[in-house]
């Protein structure tokens, strides 16, 4: 598994956030079962360029706490990788043979300030929205009540699991 992790911000951290997140990405391709070696882009930016980010592809001109660029189109069920291979040349990296999964944004004082505001810690902030972006990635929404709650739930098992709790 290839995770690249770029912080394109000056804030630092009182926890390995690099670490982090690679326990996070991996329990949720392990969650999910994924049968294949998997790439994940992350990157976290200031409130300026994740608003500039939101703009350009989403055209809501405003900042938010993370964004999800899934690179594959899960046809029958969220997380279902069947028939990937048969367009491999689209979702695997030719050099390294993994699963591109895609890209993960998350904005710094967003992580801050949501972790003031939900009463927890920075570091279960900024794993809760890994995991709930990796579930982006898999194909999961949260448009309708029943895709947030199976969403949600699928969130918190994989955070209950790594023992990252509210605290």
């Amino acid at each position: 598994m290839s995770i690249f992790i770029e912080n394109e911000t000056t804030k630092n951290y009182d926890f390995d956030y690099e670490s982090l997140i690679n326990q996070v990405i991996d329990k949720c391709v392990e969650y999910i079962n994924c049968p294949y070696e998997t790439c994940v882009n992350v990157t976290i930016v200031s409130n300026d360029a994740i608003k500039e980010i939101n703009n350009e592809y989403r055209q809501i001109d405003k900042v938010t706490d993370v964004l999800s660029f899934p690179m594959i189109d899960y046809e029958d069920a969220p997380g279902n990788f069947d028939g990937l291979e048969e367009d491999a040349e689209d979702y695997f990296d030719p050099d390294t043979g993994e699963l591109i999964l895609g890209d993960i944004v998350l904005c710094a004082e967003k992580i801050d300030s949501q972790a003031k505001e939900y009463g927890h810690s920075v570091k279960r902030e900024m794993a809760f929205l890994t995991a709930h972006s990796m579930f982006h990635l898999f194909g999961y929404d949260h448009m309708t009540d029943e895709e947030r709650t199976e969403m949600e739930a699928k969130q918190e098992e994989v955070l209950t699991l790594l023992g990252i709790t509210r605290d």
